[in-house]
């Protein structure tokens, strides 16, 4: 039963930090709204993880970045790869 309730939290800290990080990545699509007081904590929670992305993906076309997808992607890797060991283990 407890392996159940800690793999259930950990996957609900996973949903809430990647529906930051879309919140983020949407806010850039507002004019100046990542300089607002919202914009600024989503960006110090967010860029320390999605920053180590950007280095190694480059924009597509010089404007598109696809970083934050690709780090989503990873995040859920990372989750289940958690999970799992969590499960061999307990």
């Amino acid at each position: 039963m407890l392996i159940i309730e800690i793999d259930n939290y950990i996957r609900l800290l996973a949903r809430i930090y990647s529906y930051v990080i879309i919140a983020y990545v949407l806010l850039s699509w507002l004019p100046n709204a990542r300089s607002s007081f919202i914009g600024e904590l989503l960006g110090k929670l967010v860029e320390p993880y999605l920053s180590p992305f950007r280095r190694i993906i480059p924009p597509i076309g010089g404007m598109i970045d696809i970083s934050p997808i690709v780090a989503l992607i990873a995040l859920n890797f990372v989750v289940e790869g958690i999970i799992a060991i969590l499960h061999l283990f307990l």
